[in-house]
């Protein structure tokens, strides 16, 4: 099952520059004004080797990822960049607020080199699909500077063993708060029987990607090239070689401070729409009730919770009206001909399936090139797109519950996938806390 393994982390040195000034969001979740914050805030933020700017005269020599792979190297150079003397796992712990309440939570892994495998291998699984451009980029990325420097996020399940491994009293290693005001906390844990006993709690565990899908798979594609590339080496000596593991956090899939937050859909750009007929046509997928017009993102979370209590519930908002979808018609069963009875239970297949596909006719294709639609984790945001003042940005908003951690599992563990963006792992895992350099 689970091969995991310490390693020999490179850092940034405390000495000489505060981690709030370099470390980042994954790159993923990195917009412009974000990149712009981080390229201001020091020379050496990590945001310049995973998501540096294009230049004008870029070339196949000089480009975004031999810039990377050169800041990677000076930094190491000059010091900026220190390894661990000892092969370390480090325990991970996230103190985060929901959005929008008071409650305090902590989420608690432990970071460390997985080995990667083979989805048919039946020790990795995904939950969502991947889309080829993405994987391109980081392809490159991964070639040129030879190093992963986010951690796939992996969850795995127990009732709660691993984690007592990881409790500790004393001062963390590196503490740091980030602009969402989630603060991260890293401990180094070097003592060889204390690692041991991590290892040995997971060797039995099964693995489900969180989030980092594609970054898994470039891991795999590279891993393969320098399999192919590989002339002499005996098997043992190919199975320890840096390419075969990836860097990795790992938390259990039931713990308290899990948290997956929906991410709502935009609907922009159509040739001509009209909310009476949306209504009427949605009337064939589901039970539609008109709710009020003005509602607000408290409310329509509450509105939302309640009616997804039966079964699926979808409130669709546009400039003017608000519609509550809930109870799917059972005689629509040629829509979901290609999907299983897990995966149609889920509201964002009903959503995609009967809504955007349906009754608004957008192509799977234009779906997944995101065409004329648009993401975001904020309610309020999506209510305030659709109803922007001097004609709406937005043709119609979806806002949705969350999916369930069981739905996940269930789903990954039966080897199916979920459309993209269809769980939001709350808060991310911090880029540049350890780095992993394959040479």
């Amino acid at each position: 099952m689970a091969d995991i393994h310490p390693f020999r982390a490179f850092r940034y040195d405390p000495l000489q520059l505060s981690l709030s000034q370099v470390a980042t969001q994954p790159y993923d979740k990195i917009t412009s004004a974000l990149q712009d914050r981080y390229y201001a805030a020091s020379p050496y933020n990590l945001v310049r080797i995973i998501l540096g700017r294009r230049e004008e005269n870029d070339n196949a020599v000089n480009n975004v990822y031999s810039r990377a792979a050169g800041y990677f190297r000076d930094w190491r150079q000059e010091g900026i960049l220190r390894q661990d003397s000892n092969p370390s796992l480090y325990i991970y712990s996230q103190c985060f607020k929901l959005p929008g309440s008071t409650n305090e939570l902590e989420r608690r892994g432990f970071i460390g080199l997985g080995r990667i495998e083979d989805y048919s291998a039946g020790v990795v699984f995904r939950h969502e699909q991947t889309l080829a451009k993405p994987k391109a980029d980081r392809l490159d990325l991964l070639r040129a500077t030879r190093a992963h420097f986010g951690q796939i996020f992996m969850l795995y399940e127990d009732s709660g063993e691993v984690e007592s491994l990881l409790a500790t009293n004393a001062e963390p290693d590196i503490s740091v708060t980030d602009e969402y005001g989630v603060i991260h906390r890293v401990w180094q844990v070097s003592d060889p029987g204390a690692v041991s006993a991590i290892r040995d709690a997971m060797s039995d565990k099964k693995l489900i990607i969180a989030d980092g899908h594609h970054r898994y798979e470039t891991a795999l594609t590279y891993r393969n090239e320098r399999r192919a590339a590989k002339s002499s080496g005996s098997a043992s000596e190919s199975g320890a070689a840096p390419y075969e593991f990836v860097m990795m956090t790992f938390v259990n899939m039931n713990s308290p401070g899990l948290l997956i937050l929906p991410t709502h859909r935009l609907v922009h750009g159509l040739a001509s729409f009209s909310e009476e007929k949306f209504r009427s046509s949605a009337r064939a997928f589901f039970d539609v009730d008109e709710v009020d017009s003005a509602l607000d993102a408290p409310r329509a979370t509450v509105i939302l919770r309640e009616a997804g209590r039966t079964g699926t519930s979808i409130l669709a908002v546009t400039a003017n009206r608000a519609f509550l979808l809930h109870h799917p018609n059972p005689n629509t069963p040629e829509v979901f001909a290609r999907f299983s009875v897990r995966q149609q239970a889920l509201d964002v297949v009903q959503l995609h399936k009967c809504l955007l596909e349906g009754v608004l006719n957008l192509s799977e294709e234009s779906i997944r090139n995101q065409e004329n639609i648009s993401y975001v984790r904020d309610a309020s945001e999506a209510l305030s797109r659709v109803r922007a003042a001097g004609g709406p940005c937005a043709d119609i908003a979806f806002l949705m519950n969350p999916c369930r951690m069981a739905q996940v599992r269930n789903i990954a563990f039966a080897g199916e996938v979920m459309p993209q963006k269809s769980t939001d792992f709350y808060p991310k895992l911090l880029s540049g806390l350890t780095i992993y350099a394959l040479d």
